[in-house]
């Protein structure tokens, strides 16, 4: 009777949301399919082709069975993409900062550009988003102060708009 090794199980340690490299890669071309780069980045075969068709990432290398093979490249290159989206830049911002790196420029003083626009806008909505807030517990406020007048659907925010109406004149 043959004993069978069994190999230890190492545990891979990688970056958040990174999961380790696919150790089942194309024996005949040494590159990832697009499942083994979906899974080890995390995101779907569908968003890697999505982000292909917009130029975010180029156009893979096919192998001689027509599959998409992807390089360390690309892992490289969609992880800054989900990193990049998760800071709310653009695919179009990305892109651009993608192109300035490829360029052979640093793109650091145009990410910060655009983070600091991204935080200004950011600002603003939060400001929009805390009067419109206001607005609501004060209407909320008033619910049971306003009268069940004659109005076309529901004289709360019928009420509200009037008052809102006069107050921006």
């Amino acid at each position: 009777m043959a004993v069978q090794q069994v190999e230890p199980r190492v545990r891979r340690v990688s970056a958040p949301g990174v999961r380790p490299p696919d150790r089942r890669v194309d024996d005949v071309t040494g590159g990832l399919k697009i499942g083994q780069l979906a899974r080890q980045v995390g995101v779907t075969a569908k968003a890697i082709r999505f982000y292909e068709a917009k130029r975010v990432l180029p156009r893979p290398t096919r192998g001689p069975n027509g599959y998409r093979v992807y390089g360390q490249d690309a892992v490289e290159t969609l992880t800054f993409v989900k990193q990049a989206t998760g800071l709310g830049l653009t695919l179009a911002e990305t892109r651009e900062i993608i192109a300035i790196r490829h360029g052979g420029g640093p793109p650091c003083a145009h990410v910060r550009r655009l983070l600091q626009d991204k935080a200004r806008e950011l600002d603003r909505k939060l400001r929009d988003l805390i009067d419109t807030r206001r607005q609501i517990r004060r209407s909320l406020a008033a619910w049971n102060r306003a009268g069940q007048g004659r109005a076309a659907v529901c004289p709360h925010i019928e009420g509200h708009r009037a008052a809102g109406a006069a107050r921006s004149r």
